[in-house]
């Protein structure tokens, strides 16, 4: 790989990183996170499956220090980076990667909270099962609504087609 692709491609997901620290919680309703969801959708279109999850991964580990989030937004974002990433690379279809967030973040990654919260509170409820997996859901659809319109503009952008074709090709 050319050093100045490796470079472009880490300045961008450093960007992408930034924007999901700083908007996830303006943009924020209780105990939901849609704009998670927009980054990883963005980030599975654009940067592909490997950057994405990398993005989602730095983004918790950084809101769950600075900002005191606990493991949920590791659990939330990396499998559906994961999903919005693969379900793209294979379906070709912005379609495809709303799919993968909502399976990843909704269903894979609020099943998963619920033994991580247990792990991190000491506590086991019951109610974690109806907790975490409604919120996932409704962030998702709501993430998934957002970053369809936000990446529909964002490929009329010349700078950004080519962004694109660093990470996907």
């Amino acid at each position: 790989m050319n050093k100045n692709v490796g470079i472009q491609k880490l300045t961008i997901v450093a960007v992408m990183i930034g924007l999901d620290v700083v908007l996830s919680p303006i943009f924020r309703i209780e105990g939901m996170a849609p704009m998670s969801s927009v980054m990883n959708i963005i980030a599975g279109v654009f940067l592909g499956p490997l950057y994405a999850v990398v993005m989602a991964l730095v983004t918790g580990i950084i809101r769950m220090l600075i900002l005191g989030i606990p493991p949920l937004a590791l659990t939330g974002a990396v499998f559906g980076a994961a999903g919005a990433g693969l379900l793209y690379k294979y379906g070709q279809s912005i379609y495809w990667s709303m799919l993968g967030e909502f399976l990843g973040t909704g269903i894979i990654g609020s099943l998963i909270s619920y033994p991580v919260m247990i792990w991190y509170t000491g506590q086991q409820q019951n109610m974690y099962w109806f907790v975490y997996t409604p919120r996932f859901i409704g962030a998702t659809i709501i993430g998934a609504v957002i970053a369809y319109f936000v990446i529909t503009n964002l490929l009329k952008i010349k700078a950004v087609r080519k962004i694109r074709l660093l990470f996907v090709g």
